[in-house]
């Protein structure tokens, strides 16, 4: 192969990686795929089952979409082939990310032929197939000792150039063990009568798995005889694999992934995209579909010399004041940019705004002296109250745009407050994964907002809201963001931070069930 040496220190030479997404949950995909990722200049991606994999790029890299589903080709394999070729020789890190496998009917050996006769470095990078996780996910196994010790795959969506088929029906309908074809949902009627007509049972159990592995996915059941009938009165569409074989009938009793609480329903995150993988990654883990549709991103404050100096006066202060997990990031990053030594920071107490703070304050190794019962501002004023501050120098490193509770409250506590403006929020207006499309074409039964931040830049960005869908709120201010725009949140956390959230948005399906 092309690849020589270690590609990851490849500097002026360009390489590309033929990486596989796996076959939709983000944490299928394997550890070598997102170093590709985290490392890649350029991203030239297929329409992923997991857009999500795209948040790993690191900042300013180029993403291209080139998706391919069934006859909508947003370009020709062609020029993809010259595409990845072109910014490989141009010297830049590029890594062509394909759903499922790229060597299991996703053409990447047709790209690292033509790689490879450029004459240029490539790895190619395996995922899992859908035609294994799909099943899998389905509680259907594609091998069993009760059942089987032989697996067949073939594909239902061959070259539309080929003048016949160069598929045997007949021969894999005389094999035995498991059948699993991809990408055939369309010729579903034609590939059954073809494989009954080969010598199949009409009878042989067969099960599809649309949107395999992901919230959405969906789970159809019958037989050859009558799948085509059953696929239709369903509205079954593709993406989907199909699993022909008696394992289907292991179903019955490990069906483990549609059984989850929060499976069937469709959630939207609106945090920035850095930090959408804590909710989303929570509430898939509950079955959940999650369309991440940041409204919002994190910038550096607009005078950042006067941040700076604050940061290195830190140590002066009687009290550092926390009411963020990004104000606490921006701060420790721009500290210890400074300082090489923890030390430096002197003893200030810390305080912060609620658990998720506080985690964040502890990633970097420090302990936190106050935390209020409820996680708002008001809440963080009424804790200090029972401490003694008249006369303490306070540090409060806050967003722009927060409101000014705390160094109200503090002052009139008789604090000395400094404010440290450490980042500002602004609209998100990339959305390289196609969320707001995705929305606005399929709907959602729950919005997340975790800030009136999110709440202000959603509606700013003009989508329909769904109907029957409700908004999930973290806490009273975010709820009462939401009221302003005329929108009454079904659900608001108890606790106001994220393992809240999702807490109490599993029981509020619950009450639904």
């Amino acid at each position: 192969m092309a690849g020589q040496g270690n590609a990851m220190d490849m500097s002026e030479t360009g390489i590309c990686y033929l990486v596989g997404a796996g076959p939709g949950d983000p944490g299928l995909v394997t550890l070598r795929a997102r170093e590709c990722v985290e490392a890649a200049d350029v991203i030239i991606y297929d329409a992923l089952s997991s857009p999500e994999i795209l948040r790993w790029a690191k900042p300013g890299a180029e993403l291209v979409f080139v998706g391919k589903r069934a006859r909508n080709h947003a370009m020709p394999q062609d020029e993809i082939n010259a595409l990845i070729v072109r910014e490989t020789e141009a010297g830049r890190k590029v890594v062509r990310l394909k759903g499922g496998d790229p060597m299991v009917f996703g053409r990447g050996g047709e790209e690292a032929a033509e790689l490879a006769a450029a004459g240029v470095a490539f790895e190619i990078v395996p995922g899992i197939s859908s035609a294994i996780g799909g099943p899998a996910y389905a509680g259907i196994p594609v091998t069993h000792r009760d059942h089987c010790s032989q697996l067949t795959l073939f594909t239902g969506h061959e070259d539309p150039t080929k003048e016949e088929s160069s598929i045997d029906y007949a021969q894999i309908a005389r094999a035995p063990g498991t059948k699993v074809f991809l990408m055939g949902v369309a010729r579903l009627r034609e590939i059954a009568a073809a494989l009954v007509d080969g010598g199949a049972a009409p009878e042989t159990p067969i099960a599809l798995v649309r949107w395999a592995t992901t919230g959405r996915q969906r789970t159809i059941q019958g037989t050859l005889d009558d799948i085509a009938d059953i696929a239709e009165q369903a509205d079954f569409r593709s993406p989907a694999v199909a699993v022909i074989g008696g394992v289907v009938g292991e179903r019955e009793r490990i069906n483990w992934f549609e059984s989850r609480p929060l499976f069937g329903r469709q959630v939207v995150v609106t945090r920035t995209r850095a930090q959408a993988g804590v909710l989303s990654r929570a509430l898939s883990d509950l079955g959940a579909g999650v369309i991440e549709l940041p409204t919002i991103r994190i910038e550096p404050p607009e005078d950042r010399q006067s941040f700076a100096e604050m940061v290195t006066h830190a140590h002066e202060y009687d009290w550092l004041v926390f009411s963020s997990p990004n104000g606490v990031e921006r701060f420790f990053d721009a500290f210890f940019a400074v300082y090489g030594d923890a030390r430096s920071l002197g003893n200030p107490r810390i305080a912060v705004i609620g658990e998720g703070t506080a985690k964040k304050v502890r990633e970097y190794r420090f302990e936190v002296d106050l935390v209020p019962e409820k996680f708002v501002a008001e809440g963080l004023v009424e804790a200090f109250k029972g401490e003694s501050v008249e006369n303490l120098t306070m540090l409060w490193v806050r967003a722009e745009e927060a409101r000014d509770v705390i160094f109200d409250g503090l002052a009139a506590l008789g604090a000395i407050v400094d404010e440290c403006i450490a980042y500002r929020t602004v609209a998100e207006t990339g959305d390289p994964t196609g969320a707001a499309e995705r929305f606005r074409d399929e709907g959602a039964d729950l919005v997340t907002f975790t800030s009136s931040s999110t709440v202000e830049h959603f509606f700013a960005l003009g989508l329909p809201w769904p109907e029957g869908c409700g908004a999930a709120s973290i806490g009273p201010i975010t709820s009462a963001a939401l009221r302003k725009h005329g929108v009454e949140p079904v659900l608001e956390a108890d606790q106001h931070d994220i393992p809240g959230l999702v807490e109490a948005i599993r029981g509020h399906f619950a009450g639904d069930s």
